[in-house]
């Protein structure tokens, strides 16, 4: 699969060959939204805590006497039923984390990077940077490309021009290639890469299972 290459004024300057197995396959729609629910339910914190009856303070004696008042007998104040008591069944911290494997993760990421191929929302530059931390500049750029949405950078190294040029800008993001995720694939509309970025997605998705197995 061959996909133009963009320089910074949005001019084709040549083409890129991209790995058939990686952004060219079949997606598995399965796999991706198991893939993004893993990763949202990973991003909960599950601090939600309730105190049961044990846990509040006071409420040690009893309100009244067992017999002779002609009310329900009570043993503590403390008690569900009552104003300010405990709360029964409420939520308490846990862990929401879903495990999945690796194959299966590395073939999330293929099928929503075959995706974003396919529909024509893959943009690869040559070189991707800025002289200076100006959103104006990287606002331009994404115009010249034709970038008229949300938009996703990979950069394969920081780049502190680059990152600060772009967070004021609402609807892009810059990341590291090597941190890529599904959630931010689908995220956003466009993706767009450097040279170097592409290699090193190359290098990560790009071996056989065999060779993953043995790493």
């Amino acid at each position: 699969m061959r996909v133009p290459v963009r320089n910074m004024t949005g001019e084709t300057v040549n083409e890129i060959e991209l790995l058939d197995e990686v952004f060219g396959i079949e997606p598995n729609e399965a796999v991706m939204h198991q893939a993004l629910v893993r990763q949202l339910a990973n991003a909960r914190l599950g601090t939600a805590k309730t105190k049961t009856r044990g846990e509040i303070r006071g409420g040690g004696s009893k309100p009244w006497r067992q017999k002779g008042t002609g009310r329900a007998r009570q043993g503590s104040t403390r008690a569900p039923h009552w104003k300010g008591g405990g709360t029964v069944f409420g939520p308490q911290p846990r862990s929401y984390e879903q495990k999945m494997n690796r194959k299966m993760r590395r073939l999330a990421l293929r099928s929503a990077l075959s995706v974003k191929t396919a529909g024509e929302r893959l943009v690869v530059v040559d070189g991707l940077s800025v002289d200076q931390p100006k959103t104006k500049l990287l606002e331009e750029f994404l115009g010249r490309i034709g970038v008229e949405s949300s938009a996703l950078i990979l950069l394969a190294d920081s780049n502190n021009y680059l990152e600060l040029s772009a967070r004021n800008l609402p609807n892009v993001k810059t990341l590291r290639a090597s941190c890529l995720s599904v959630r931010d694939l689908l995220g956003y509309e466009y993706l767009i890469m450097p040279l170097d970025a592409v290699e090193t997605i190359h290098n990560w998705l790009g071996a056989t299972e065999q060779a993953l197995s043995v790493a």
